[in-house]
C-alpha cells in the first residue's frame, strides 16, 4: 500500500448510548440532543438565523447502529460536543419514552485521510443519492449498467463534498466503483418520499467508519461501513 499524495489528519469521536431506538426516531433523537446542547450551537443542526441553512458537510451526525443511538463528531465538532456533555441531565423524551442516554461506548480516534494506490471496500446504507435535478435523469436511463455508472459519479461527488467539508483537498484522481447494486427502496426524509440505495463500492480514498455521505447525512442516511477483505 503506497501513499500517493499529502495526508489530512482528522479527529473522530464515536458516541454510542445505552438505549434502543428505531431508524424513524433519529429526527427525534437529533432534536433531543440539539435541545440539550442549545440552538445557538450551529454545528449541532446547521441552521443559521431565520430560515437560512449552513450548506456544508455536517460535522455532527446522528444515526443508529445495531438499534443503538449514535453521534459521530468530526474535527472541530469533537470540541463542540461539550455543549451536550456539560448538561447535568442528558435524558429526554421520544414520544412517551424517556431516554436515559447513558454512554455505552465512546471512542476518540485520529484518522489519516489520503489517496492510496490500493482499493478500500465499503457498504453504504440508505444512501439518498438523487435530488430533484438528477432524479429525472436517472429514471430515463436504460438498464442497470447505465444507472450504476450514473450513481458512481454522484458517489464520487459526495466523497469530494466530504473532503471539502473537512478542509481536505484531494489533488489526485479519485476512483469509485460500485461492486454490488441493490434495487432502491422508498424512504421518508423530512416527510418527502425519496429513493434510498444500499450498495457496496470500492474507492482509493480511506473513509472513516460510519460517516454519512449524500443527502441526509446528519440524519443517519448514507452511512458508510468498511468491509473486511475476504480470504
Amino acid at each position: 500500500m503506497y501513499l500517493t499524495h499529502k495526508m489530512k489528519q482528522i479527529r473522530y469521536l464515536h458516541i454510542e448510548f445505552d438505549e434502543e431506538i428505531e431508524g424513524r426516531e433519529i429526527p427525534a433523537f437529533r432534536g433531543g440532543i440539539i435541545q440539550k446542547a442549545g440552538q445557538e450551537n450551529v454545528l449541532f443542526h446547521n441552521h443559521l438565523n431565520g430560515n437560512k441553512y449552513l450548506y456544508s458537510y455536517p460535522l455532527i451526525q446522528y444515526k443508529t447502529l445495531r438499534r443503538r443511538p449514535v453521534i459521530i463528531c468530526l474535527d472541530e465538532a469533537v470540541d463542540e460536543i461539550h455543549h451536550f456533555f456539560e448538561q447535568t441531565d442528558w435524558s429526554f423524551k421520544i414520544g412517551e419514552r424517556l431516554l436515559d442516554m447513558k454512554i455505552r461506548d465512546l471512542r476518540l480516534k485520529r484518522f489519516n485521510l489520503q489517496v492510496w494506490q490500493t482499493q478500500f471496500h465499503y457498504f453504504i446504507r440508505n444512501w439518498l443519492a438523487l435530488n430533484s435535478r438528477n432524479y429525472n435523469t436517472f429514471m430515463k436511463l436504460e438498464g442497470v449498467a447505465e444507472q450504476i455508472e450514473f450513481l458512481e459519479k454522484i458517489l464520487k461527488g459526495n466523497i469530494l463534498s466530504f473532503a471539502k467539508g473537512i478542509d481536505w483537498t484531494i489533488d489526485k484522481p479519485l476512483e469509485c466503483t460500485i461492486t454490488h447494486y441493490q434495487e432502491p427502496r422508498k424512504v421518508l426524509f423530512k416527510r418527502t418520499p425519496l429513493m434510498a440505495f444500499s450498495v457496496e463500492f470500492q474507492t482509493n480514498v480511506f473513509l472513516p467508519d460510519h460517516i454519512g455521505l449524500g443527502k441526509g447525512a446528519s440524519h443517519g442516511f448514507g452511512t458508510v461501513m468498511l468491509l473486511k477483505k475476504k480470504n
